[in-house]
Formats: structure tokens, sequence, C-alpha cells
């Protein structure tokens, strides 16, 4: 059997990864990863019979992930991993998919474990349980305390340097070494990546839509699916359009 692993800091990410070495030897891992953009392409390129999702991460939040799972990969296993304790344990005790506690205990996670590989080559929860119960855990869990959201940014034009306000940007799209900021006026390059911005982004307006890609969704004008699943948006201050791929379509099932 394969696996992903998904949590956004290096030490409990390799706890996990070598508890599991430990316990499930045979079990291999095939991606590790530390935000949850590049944790549903690896699921739907890679398609693992497991997927460990840490509930809090950059980006897509664990919850978000499964959710382009369920279209993407549909017969993996899905693990939260989450450091919140009664309330969000009611919600799984449904049994649409399982969890671990942080800071993992081997016991605990021993008896995942088992369940998992009882459970493998057998039909999962794709009757709208796990989809029912993302929706219960999105409501029951608090929003993450964190600093607000980017308001400005600086990035270069040519032998300038621009202040650009964030609600004016169309969209953040990276390649090897920069971040293209997308605006209605034009281009500018940022020396930030992907994921860093993800960490100051408003995620209820920017929506990561492709490992390369974050979109303002004020600036859309139109999202449409071609017949393999994959998506292509339309902006209202741009000619171009992006790309989704397809895992992050599930993202725009309500548009």
């Amino acid at each position: 059997m394969t696996c992903v692993i998904a949590e956004d800091e290096t030490l409990l990410r390799d706890a996990l990864v070598a508890l599991l070495a430990e316990e499930w030897p045979a079990l291999r891992i095939v991606a590790a990863c530390d935000d949850g953009g590049t944790a549903l392409d690896a699921i739907a390129t890679l398609r693992p019979d497991v997927a460990f999702l840490d509930i809090r991460m950059p980006g897509l939040t664990g919850l978000e992930v499964a959710a382009g799972a369920l279209e993407a990969s549909p017969a993996t296993q899905v693990v939260f991993v989450t450091a919140y304790d009664q309330y969000a344990i009611d919600a799984f005790d449904n049994g649409a998919v399982d969890y671990l506690l942080k800071p993992i205990a081997r016991e605990r996670l021993q008896a995942t474990l088992q369940r998992l590989q009882v459970r493998a080559g057998k039909a999962q929860a794709g009757d709208g349980a796990l989809a029912g119960l993302l929706q219960q855990l999105s409501r029951a869990l608090p929003a993450a305390a964190k600093s607000p959201p980017l308001v400005w940014l600086t990035a270069s034009s040519g032998k300038d340097t621009r202040l650009i306000m964030v609600e004016d940007i169309a969209y953040f799209q990276s390649d090897t070494k920069y971040t293209a900021v997308m605006t209605a006026d034009g281009e500018a390059l940022l020396r930030k990546p992907i994921r860093e911005l993800l960490d100051v982004l408003d995620p209820a307006i920017f929506k990561q839509i492709h490992r390369s890609t974050i979109v303002n969704m004020k600036m859309v004008a139109a999202v449409t699916r071609d017949e393999v699943g994959r998506g292509v948006l339309r902006l209202k201050t741009r000619p171009e359009t992006l790309a989704v791929s397809q895992p992050f379509m599930a993202l725009f099932r309500n548009m």
C-alpha cells in the first residue's frame, strides 16, 4: 500500500514518517508534503491508498484537501491529524475517516493502522458520509488564530518598485525563482514563494487553483469545466484564462 503525508511542521512530519516506518514497514510513503496544495496535487497524481492530513496547513486545509481527494482519488483512505480534541472527535465517530491526536501516541497509531488494513480494498465512504463529515468539521473547528491578512505589498516592475494593494491583484503565478503579481495594470515580480503567500493572504478571498497559481476570487468572472474535469477561469480584469487543476475543481463546486 502507498501513502501521502501532509504536515507543515517538519519535526511532526518526520516523526510520523519514522513511526510509520516502524509500525507498518510495508507501507510505502510516496510523498511527504508541507502544504495543502502540494498534498492535493500528490494525491491526484499518485492516488495513494492512504493519506494522513494535518487539518491546519498553509493554503488548503486538510479538510479542503480531503474534499478535493473525494473526486481526484475516491479510493484513498483519509486519516486526519489534529491538535483539537473532543468537539472534533465526536464528528469522527461516524467512521467515515479516522483521526490521530497530536502528539501521536504509538498505541493510537497502531489501532488506526489496523483499521486501515482491514478496510483496504473495500468500498470507501463515497456515499456522502465523508462529504457530510467535512461540512460538520468545517463548522466545528474554531478559526485559526492568525495575524490580519496582507493589505499591500511591494514588487519589482523593471527598474521600479511598485506598491500594490492586495485587493487589486487578479492572481499570483510562480516560476522557479519569482512569483508574478498580475493586476489590471500589468505584471510585477515578487521574491516570495507561493507557499509563503498562502500564509499571509485572506483565505476567504484568495484560493489556490494550481500548484503554482493563487487567484483573487473577487476577480473571477466565470469558471468552466472540460470533459476530463479540469477547469478554466475567466477573469474580470485580465484577458488571459487560468487553468484549474482537476483536484482543485472541488473547491469551485458551488460556483
